[in-house]
């Protein structure tokens, strides 16, 4: 299917954010069949874009990358707003605050006012995090353990396929099952929440912990955009205010990643959205 036989999903806001370009992780194919497919007037990056952590240790950066930020500073030209917010492994853009470039701009944070007015403090959410925050060697370290996992998901992922057998993330399980085991994520959600209430906001968008999800918390919207390593998810804001989680899926039958270089049709699955009652 070409560009111009897809139809093209337009919404107010976008939300992406844990793309990690510069890893071989990244989903960038997939990443650049949404681009190509939706349309908004507004695109926020919710941090960790680029991943400047991996580039240190070794440089990665395919065409594929390239590729993303032409398709984003595109955008930006035909009269797109894009506001990047730095997260943890893009940390050296916290140093550019109201800085453009070309035609994307750099904010710390963003208070995002929604088509049916309610108010969205928007960060990354690494500050919150008591491992990033407090131990950053710690965090280097949970970072390789975390590059290791997804070297094993990539094995599991081709025996899996051979074998028939639908697609499982081994590193998102691990990863959950940690998490869970020290109660990590609600704490991370309850504590951003609180954020968000404190600067009068009703509701928060995040990323920073890969766990896509829009729920209520004690009375504010907690919403998580995801990431584009595991569950290939974004955020997007209706014409009417109404948020929704988006899910980039694989078309059932294709056996090829899109991380082995082999091209691939791709369906945009739309998730219910997990709106209060």
């Amino acid at each position: 299917m070409t560009e111009k036989d897809q139809a093209v999903s337009r919404f107010r806001t976008i939300f992406i954010s844990d793309v990690h370009l510069g890893s071989k992780a990244a989903k960038t194919d997939y990443l650049l069949d949404f681009l190509r497919v939706t349309d908004a007037e507004t695109i926020v990056l919710v941090g960790d874009i680029v991943d400047g952590w991996r580039l240190k240790r070794s440089w990665y950066w395919p065409q594929s990358c390239n590729d993303v930020v032409q398709k984003l500073l595109r955008k930006a030209r035909k009269g797109t707003r894009i506001i990047y917010i730095p997260g943890n492994h893009d940390e050296f853009l916290r140093d550019f605050p109201g800085v453009h470039f070309g035609g994307i701009e750099v904010a710390q944070r963003y208070i995002h006012e929604s088509a049916d007015g309610l108010r969205y403090l928007v960060l990354h959410g690494d500050e919150f995090d008591v491992v990033v925050r407090n131990a950053r060697l710690l965090a280097y370290l949970g970072d390789w353990a975390y590059d290791t996992a997804i070297v094993i998901n990539i094995g599991l992922s081709a025996i899996r396929r051979r074998l028939g057998m639908p697609y499982w993330s081994f590193s998102a399980w691990a990863k959950l099952q940690v998490k869970h085991a020290v109660n990590f994520i609600g704490e991370f959600q309850r504590v951003v929440a609180e954020e968000a209430r404190k600067e009068n906001a009703d509701g928060v968008i995040c990323g920073h912990i890969h766990h896509a999800v829009i729920e209520d918390i004690d009375g504010v919207r907690y919403i998580n955009t995801g990431d584009w390593v595991e569950s290939c998810t974004a955020v997007v804001e209706h014409h009417d205010g109404r948020m929704e989680l988006i899910t980039w899926r694989q078309l059932s039958g294709v056996a090829a990643a899109p991380d082995e270089g082999v091209a691939i049709d791709t369906l945009l699955a739309r998730a219910l959205s997990q709106q209060a009652a």
